[in-house]
């Protein structure tokens, strides 16, 4: 089985080139805290793999092998998430850290059968695409909603799953996936917006906004 150490690496530097940026040491070292150093020790010897592309002071980039593994991970994470949802019972909020960990100790017999079991599922429970066994990726377009103006009515696709506790506010405020919005008002000053959810009207933040993705109806 591939080293735990070596996944998280390659996935990370596939989140931050799914940002459109440039995966550079620092970022790394921030987002898997870890010392620069130990990054670039580890930087070097998933080059000589074949994983990554890496160039001193330029960053890295996955080569189509280290990619291929990113969406392997990918996929095993965002099955699971599914099925501790569909199957154990646990909220949106709670799926993350469980499926961080059991990502890395999946057979491909196991997650054939978790496909299998959940009917063969295209998103996870936040709406981000779930990659196909080839490694191919579905997806519909969306944008935040602070990009949508007042007036315009709205069905969420995605949310980020990055911060859990926006994920419980979210749910406290009835916004799910493919949750009905209409946008009543929009601020100008600070992007917080005001939205009707069901029969309510909800103050979302400019922060909460962000993170939630659309597609105009």
């Amino acid at each position: 089985m591939t080293n735990i150490s070596t996944e998280d690496y390659i996935k990370a530097v596939y989140k931050i080139e799914e940002r459109g940026e440039k995966a550079t040491t620092s970022q790394l070292a921030l987002q898997l805290d870890v010392a620069d150093a130990s990054i670039t020790d580890m930087i070097k010897k998933l080059s000589e793999k074949g994983l990554l592309h890496y160039e001193k002071y330029q960053g890295v980039e996955l080569t189509a092998k280290g990619r291929k593994m990113a969406l392997g991970i990918l996929r095993r994470h965002r099955l699971w998430e599914m099925f501790l949802m569909q199957f154990l019972g646990y909220s949106w909020d709670k799926v993350h850290e469980e499926a961080e960990r059991l990502e890395h100790v999946t057979s491909e017999e196991l997650e054939g059968r978790l496909d299998k079991a959940l009917g063969y599922p295209i998103v996870d429970p936040h709406g981000d695409p779930i990659p196909g066994k080839d490694g191919t990726m579905s997806g519909t377009e969306s944008s935040a909603l602070t990009e949508c103006e007042v007036g315009e009515v709205v069905r969420v696709s995605r949310v980020s799953d990055t911060n859990s506790e926006l994920l419980q506010h979210a749910t406290q405020i009835g916004v799910g996936l493919n949750s009905k919005l209409t946008i009543r008002e929009k601020k100008a000053f600070d992007g917080s917006m005001v939205v009707k959810v069901g029969s309510k009207q909800q103050f979302i933040s400019q922060q909460v906004a962000e993170a939630i993705f659309v597609e105009r109806m």
